[in-house]
């Protein structure tokens, strides 16, 4: 690793991006028809498909910092199909999620379809990699089994991929990459075109539930018929879901550009390990390796949990992930790391999300908990919460993230004790089962 290469805390994804002014802050007392918290990729999806639907209502979004500044821009770039925490066991659940998560990469691919900016959106497939013999032989079954189901997951050995120690893959044709910083950044623009209101640089304080809901930030206030709360692991901030959230912090790096021939000889676009303190990674748009998890050292849960990480911390944070990397791939030895960051993930305590209506009037909208699976999701949760802000709830009944109840996670002081303890104990990541 070059520390001289290394720009602390900004992602390759925001790294990659022209010069950015943020709108102004929100300054005074304001009234509006639905407000927006979270100028993510569940945010900027909700606010255009309600801009879409309802021209004519005053739609506010609020950012603390900038569009795709949170986990939106800090994140492995995979859009994939499939619930975290979900495993269906029949064909009709199967086929429903997996339905559902492809209109969510469908959904990805036509916003950077109108994004400013060139996203890299392509759609080159992600693998699932099996680190033994036997998850290999399990994985390899699943796949004849969904593939009965009328799924296109493929099975391929693992000679067929490029990373050391792997035993076989399932492969998603049509899981995409995509840097989705650009995206929101490039929707921007548009969404002022169809009249939606972004004020960044407004962390919203307080939040008090009734009709209508207020919202408190520091220069000013907002009162609305309802909110959309899209703010995942920053959520319990809000004084909301405090106990169904769990922040957590994934170090991520990335290498100078290794050329399409070596990625070529790779055999693969993006990827995850079957360990349950998952690696994951992929190429990005210019031929970088991006990688990031791969143990304990690669998450971090910072007391209180605070979404927020220091950008001079986790020098050895960053250390064992790249050592992880540099086992999976030994041939590039030779290609420096030139970025390190961390994105903070909205865990919940079985990893599922959810995403719903909820408060004393009915009036407050949601979508959080994605756990680590948030672009494909987050997009379909645009979707999901206008159809929920009509009334129209039957196209999400039934299936899992639908107005589920997260887990109660322990309150502090027993959180951070108990992740500890688990953590190092097992090398796994406490979770309800």
């Amino acid at each position: 690793m070059r520390p001289d290469l290394i720009d602390d805390n900004r992602s390759v994804w925001l790294a990659a991006l022209p010069p950015y002014e943020r709108l102004p802050a929100l300054r005074g007392d304001h009234t509006a028809d639905l407000v927006i918290v979270g100028g993510g990729i569940t945010g900027v999806s909700t606010a255009w498909h309600l801009s879409e639907r309802y021209p004519d209502r005053r739609i506010v979004l609020l950012e603390a910092r900038g569009l795709g500044n949170g986990a939106s821009g800090r994140n492995g770039g995979q859009v994939l199909n499939g619930i975290n925490g979900v495993e269906p066991r029949d064909a009709a659940l199967a086929q429903r999620v997996f339905a559902a998560t492809s209109a969510g990469i469908d959904i990805v691919e036509s916003l950077a379809a109108a994004s400013t900016l060139d996203c890299g959106f392509s759609r080159r497939g992600c693998f699932e990699v099996y680190t033994t013999e036997a998850s290999a032989r399990e994985a390899e079954a699943r796949v004849a089994t969904w593939r009965a189901w009328g799924l296109p997951m493929q099975w391929l050995s693992g000679a067929g991929i490029g990373m050391r120690g792997v035993h076989g893959a399932v492969l998603d044709p049509g899981a995409a990459m995509v840097n989705c910083a650009a995206l929101l950044r490039g929707l921007r623009a548009p969404l002022l075109a169809r009249g939606v209101a972004i004020h960044e640089d407004t962390p919203v304080l307080r939040v008090e539930p009734g009709d209508p809901v207020v919202l408190h930030s520091e220069h000013g206030s907002l009162r609305a018929a309802a909110v959309v709360v899209a703010t995942n692991a920053y959520t319990p901030l809000l004084g909301l879901f405090t106990r169904g959230i769990l922040p957590l912090h994934s170090h991520v790096v990335a290498t100078a550009p290794i050329g399409d021939e070596r990625w070529q000889q790779l055999g693969l676009a993006g990827f995850a390990d079957d360990l349950d303190r998952i690696a994951y990674g992929g190429r990005t748009s210019d031929d970088r390796m991006l990688f990031g998890g791969g143990g304990n050292p690669a998450y971090t849960y910072r007391f209180g949990g605070s979404p927020v990480f220091p950008p001079d911390a986790g020098a050895s944070n960053y250390g064992a992930v790249e050592a992880r990397m540099r086992g999976y791939f030994p041939d590039l030895d030779d290609v420096a790391v030139t970025h390190r960051w961390t994105g903070p993930l909205g865990i919940t305590f079985d990893r599922v999300c959810s995403m719903g209506v909820t408060g004393p009037r009915r009036n407050l909208y949601y979508a959080l908990g994605y756990s680590g699976h948030g672009l494909a999701l987050g997009a379909l949760a645009g979707r999901v919460l206008r159809d929920l802000y009509s009334d129209d709830h039957a196209p999400w009944q039934g299936l899992p993230f639908y107005q589920k109840r997260l887990p109660p996670i322990p309150p502090e002081p027993l959180r951070w004790l108990g992740y500890q303890m688990y953590t190092r104990l097992t090398g796994r990541s406490p979770r309800k089962r």
